[in-house]
């Protein structure tokens, strides 16, 4: 679930070059700006954030101005500063200087922004300096408030449709319609351009026709580009089609009166995660291999399985990106497969990867972080990529796990696109140039996000988020939304989403917006890092919003190290340190083994409140601290204000999987049985948890991806799920992908080549089995689902935390439970003397469930001592 692992398979954005001019605006005429040429750089560092106002890195504070049109038209610029609102609105830009424009060109404005815009300025030394100059501020200071409240994309009245696009700076756009040219009429207040159609518009396939200055190329081109707002494509995405979502031929039968699974709050929320490829194409059993329709097929193994999980207590599936990817070719003629024998192959040979790297660029597989439009399903899943089947399909998928137990959330990556400038994946870049992405301080398309950043920011970007998402919840009744790299929106756009999913109501919209859930990733990273540009939506910031983020402290305890390890082999409170030290691994001395688990133990404990900052408790040094108290890598290990702010997760789809990650980490010589308990005792960690909790898809199964830490891009061979515990769980199907996985290679072949880490049934199923079993006790126990930090403070302790704290082994009490983790390859004795004479026995779901070894797990009345078999974790519950 890291940042730098995140990729996708469309190309990296080309930087955005705005051109340098002089302290002064000039905007040529349309005409003659493919050949105006300036005499510096091509950057952009200038930037005009309002209508009144130019900041200008690197100029000197003189007289300037911003040229356009070759007659000399110009806005004449001098000296000036930001005013506290404007540097409250672009602290980055503080201190470079600024410049006021002059009042008698402001009704220039709105001219100058329709072509190539240079600003200018004369040295001191004589010299003239120019440079580009980038526009989204005053795009948004000018058009902002009134394009903000139209209905973008294509709208329906009694039958007939309009179509509407943003385009302030286009110089004419048209309707490129079923073949023909359709003109359209600009809104000069909005800068939105409109047409209104006939009935027999419905169905025709549609683009628009934008003339614009593009400063990636410094000319004046025609783009023929699809609807940002689309609402259907044709198949590979070439066109929009005019399509109504509320269209009853587009309904499935008993749509309209969809029964869901009750709501469960996000504090209480456990949830699958999956990608919609993984979960089927290999289910011999399912008849929609691969596709929206696998999630109706009741009967396979997938369905039963999730069906399993429901019944026990998951009560969301979490599905990665599902609308439309710019990489993977939808027709199915066109998606090639690997051509070798594949399955022949040595487990710990290099040619399986090659092979299935041979394909990638034209396989059918991608994780799906590479948006192409942000709100149509994406059409290699459907049965028919070409037209409405995809909305149909996506629909009955909803319906499918709505009727298995299930709430569906779905990923949406809103913080880059797929390309940027003048590439064909491009679209909103390509109908309103330099403003949907986030641009650098010298006019550079900003990528830390590995693609092209976009600016949610900016009004309309900003816009763009928000109608989506409730188009998603509105017209598609999914349950949930999990933001991609959460930490590049600004923590007010997430709360406009939520906003306007809380208007959402049964009565007038078909559903309860105020149930819907919403948390991401906040990492802080990138060029909008420390809140540089805006408050974002990290951790610390999003506490006491309802709006929950990953927390990757207890992840990394229970693993151990980090994700970006070099020696992947590094030991955590679940993988053996110091308890079962792995004498290949860099470890450290026993001594720094035994201090590092002990303070992992701490930042479980925190992990195990919902990362409540302000929970206090003894630490393993015998002092009383706070949650926030704890480091974790130099910041705080808690943060959350309430539970419910901090996601809880041992593995996902970003990193190794938890099985491949203890399969570096633990003794190679760790039988398969053990394997098993302790990758069920990990998951516990956050299954038992206070807030949200996350696993991946088959991680209840063993699931490994032959130990690829970034299987984006590594095909249905290495990602696919395989849920008959005949076929295996995935490990041994070769090294994995070079690409990510290369300097790892040395790590995984002894490993993969060992035929003792392939598990068989026995251990596949007692640790499924196992996990259910926890599931049941989060679920039928209140105190798992505590609502406030006092509550919490009040319910959960941790009685034998301190200096004689067990290394490996953590006691923690809540309400009228006592939950032991043993980690340890050794039966443990816990004794909480403030218990001793209190009646406890097993809970019941453990006494009579499915795992032997735990239901030995005892108690002693007379001592409080509570006794657990080595590897697990038993939940004690008072009588």
């Amino acid at each position: 679930m890291s940042f730098t692992t995140r990729r996708s398979r469309g190309r990296l954005a080309a930087a955005l070059a705005l051109t340098l001019g002089a302290a002064a605006l000039l905007v040529a005429p349309p005409q003659q700006q493919a050949q105006a040429s300036p005499s510096g750089p091509d950057q952009a560092l200038a930037q005009w954030i309002d209508r009144d106002t130019v900041v200008w890195k690197g100029a000197e504070r003189a007289a300037a101005q911003m040229e356009f049109g070759a007659a000399g038209k110009r806005i004449r610029l001098t000296p000036g500063t930001l005013s506290p609102s404007e540097r409250a609105a672009y602290p980055h830009l503080a201190g470079y200087p600024a410049f006021t424009t002059d009042p008698r060109d402001r009704g220039l404005a709105r001219t100058a922004l329709r072509g190539r815009i240079v600003a200018t300025q004369r040295t001191a030394d004589g010299r003239r300096a120019t440079t580009g100059v980038q526009i989204p501020g005053v795009l948004d200071d000018l058009y902002g408030a009134r394009a903000q409240q139209a209905a973008l994309g294509p709208v329906f009245h009694h039958g007939r449709p309009t179509l509407s696009v943003w385009a302030p700076t286009a110089r004419t756009v048209a309707l490129e319609l079923d073949g023909r040219t359709v003109p359209m009429a600009r809104d000069g207040a909005s800068g939105v351009w409109h047409v209104q159609g006939a009935r027999s518009w419905a169905g025709k396939p549609y683009r628009y026709v934008v003339t614009v200055w593009a400063p990636t190329v410094r000319k004046t081109v025609t783009n023929k580009v699809t609807d940002p707002y689309s609402t259907a494509l044709t198949a590979d995405s070439t066109h929009s089609l005019v399509t109504d979502l509320d269209d009853p031929e587009l309904a499935p039968k008993g749509w309209a009166g969809l029964r869901k699974p009750a709501a469960v709050p996000l504090r209480q929320a456990r949830i699958q995660e999956l990608q919609i490829r993984d979960f089927s194409v290999e289910d011999r059993t399912s008849r929609h291999p691969g596709q929206y329709l696998a999630f109706t097929d009741r009967r396979s193994d997938g369905m039963r399985h999730l069906q399993a999980l429901a019944q026990s207590g998951t009560s969301y599936v979490h599905l990665l990106p599902a609308f439309d990817l710019a990489t993977v070719p939808e027709r199915r003629a066109d998606q090639q497969r690997p051509d070798c024998a594949l399955a022949s192959y040595a487990p710990d040979s290099d040619r399986q990867q090659d092979c299935v790297g041979k394909t990638a660029a034209r396989d059918a597989y991608n994780w799906g972080y590479d948006p192409l439009h942000y709100t149509v399903p994406e059409g290699s899943y459907a049965s028919d990529p070409q037209g409405t089947a995809r909305t149909v399909e996506f629909r009955r998928m909803v319906q499918g796990l709505n009727g298995a137990g299930l709430r569906t959330v779905m990923d949406v990556v809103y913080n880059h696109t797929a390309a940027s400038g003048q590439d064909p994946h491009s679209v909103l870049d390509r109908i309103v140039p330099g403003y949907y992405q986030r641009l650098l301080d010298d006019g550079g398309v900003a990528t830390s996000t590995c693609c092209s950043g976009t600016a949610p920011e900016h009004t309309m970007m900003g816009k763009l988020v928000v109608d989506s998402v409730v188009t998603w919840a509105k017209e598609y009744k999914v349950d949930g939304f999990r933001f991609d790299l959460m930490g590049h929106h600004p923590k007010a756009n997430l709360l406009a989403v939520r906003k306007a999913l809380d208007a959402l109501t049964p009565a007038k919209d078909g559903v309860d917006g105020t149930s819907v859930v919403l948390y991401g990733e906040g990492w802080n990273f990138g060029e909008a890092a420390n809140d540089a540009r805006f408050v974002q939506a990290t951790q610390k910031n999003m506490a006491g919003t309802g709006i929950a983020t990953f927390s990757d402290r207890a992840r990394d305890a229970v693993r151990g190290g980090s994700p970006f390890d070099a020696d992947p082999r590094i030991q955590g409170f679940a993988s053996g340190l110091y308890t079962d030290p792995n004498a290949a691994a860099a470890n450290g001395t026993p001594e720094e083994q035994r201090a590092r688990l002990l303070h992992y133990q701490d930042l479980i404990k925190v992990g195990l409140t919902g990362n409540l900052a302000d929970y206090t408790f003894t630490d393993t040094t015998g002092r009383r601290v706070k949650g926030s108290e704890i480091d974790y890598n130099g910041a705080p290990a808690g943060y959350a204000a309430a539970p419910g702010d901090a996601l809880a997760y041992a593995d996902a789809h970003d990193n190794e999987t938890l099985y491949d990650a203890l399969a570096y980490k633990l003794p190679q010589h760790t039988g398969a049985a053990d394997r098993s308990r302790l990758q069920v005792l990990a998951l516990a960690t956050a299954t038992l948890s206070q807030g949200p909790a996350l696993s991946q898809a088959g991680s209840d199964l063993l699931r490994s991806k032959s130990l690829d830490r970034n299987s984006f891009d590594s095909g249905d061979w290495f990602n696919a799920l395989h849920w008959n515990c005949a076929e295996g769980n995935g490990f041994g199907r070769g090294l994995p992908p070079a690409a990510d996985n290369k300097d790892k290679w040395p790590y995984a072949k002894p490993l993969l080549a060992d035929p003792a880490l392939r598990p068989g049934c026995a251990a596949i199923t007692q640790a499924s089995a196992a996990y259910r079993d926890l599931l049941r006790i989060h679920a039928t126990e209140p105190a798992f689902g505590l609502a406030t930090t006092a509550g919490v403070q009040s319910a959960l302790s941790f009685p034998l935390s301190g200096k004689d704290e067990t290394p490996g082994v953590i006691t923690m009490r809540l309400g009228n439970l006592v939950v032991i983790f043993n980690a340890t390859p050794h039966q443990q004795a816990q004794t909480v003397h403030g218990l001793a004479g209190e009646r406890y026995a097993l809970h019941p779901v453990q006494a009579h469930g499915a795992d032997p070894v735990t239901a030995t797990a005892s108690y002693a009345r007379a001592s409080g001592t509570f006794t657990v078999p080595a590897r697990t974790v038993a939940v004690f519950r008072h009588r």
